[in-house]
């Protein structure tokens, strides 16, 4: 199928790793143009160099999301580059295990602020493009917004934050036909994840005992199904699909985990 996404310019955060890498060579296999805002320079400048090599276009802006003058800097740069902004995909975050027991009011902030505030920012600033363009929003989620995890009380809460914020900004942005969904993730082996799991004694068997309860052919989720239902919110295949909270994850969000 033809997304129609050719030549159009899509901000991902945390575009150069993971599921944001997913979503990435999802959008160059569309003929769309990602543009990755990443602190981390030297994997995106790989990754950039290689799909220059296969003779597509894409970009990267880097940027410490936690900063809110270069999240606009990083907006501006895009804008600079190709004179348009097409749809956004807001990525990036990390799991930080900030507690509610063991944490504080300084960590708590700062998960916010790795995690949710600049969801907001990079928004923000796109929006005059986004509202010419008549462009759509994903928001990546996790399903810690709705099941709990236990010890991550700042990534769990700014989780419920993007939930709430694309639901807010479906309903705001409606007069300008900008189009706001989320992607909520459940299990996805990314290096993240593969970071978290070796934190435990048997990071083996810990593993074996999630895969085992994830209902739908007891696999995780890849990157490339999360990234293929991506593009499909950005295009205009999705034309009538705004404000919803979808869910890529082998039914383990909703579904009996003793099936």
């Amino acid at each position: 199928m033809d997304l129609n996404l050719k030549n159009k310019v899509i901000i991902v955060t945390g575009g150069s790793k993971g599921i944001g890498l997913g979503i990435t060579e999802a959008l160059i296999n569309e003929g769309a143009i990602p543009v990755i805002v990443s602190r981390n320079k030297a994997s995106v400048e790989v990754l950039i160099n290689n799909i220059h090599a296969e003779g597509k276009e894409a970009h990267y802006v880097i940027a410490e999301l936690t900063d809110p003058l270069q999240c606009k800097n990083a907006v501006e740069a895009t804008i600079n580059k190709y004179g348009r902004i097409d749809g956004v995909v807001n990525n990036a975050g990390v799991n930080d295990g900030v507690s509610l027991e063991n944490g504080n009011y300084e960590d708590f902030i700062e998960s916010l602020k790795r995690n949710l505030v600049h969801y907001y920012l990079i928004v923000h600033h796109a929006l005059p493009e986004l509202k010419k363009s008549k462009g759509s929003i994903v928001n990546i989620g996790s399903k810690t917004s709705l099941t709990g995890q236990g010890g991550t009380s700042g990534y769990a809460a700014a989780n419920g934050g993007r939930n709430a914020l694309t639901r807010e900004w479906a309903v705001e942005l409606l007069p300008y036909s900008i189009r706001v969904n989320a992607l909520i993730v459940a299990e996805c082996y990314t290096p993240l994840y593969d970071k978290w799991i070796k934190t435990f004694d048997n990071p083996e068997e810990k593993l074996e005992g999630i895969i085992k309860n994830i209902p739908l052919e007891n696999r995780m989720t890849t990157a490339e199904e999360i990234a293929n239902t991506v593009v499909f919110l950005l295009s205009d295949k999705s034309s009538h699909t705004t404000g919803q909270l979808i869910f890529v994850d082998g039914g383990y969000t909703h579904l009996d985990r003793a099936l």
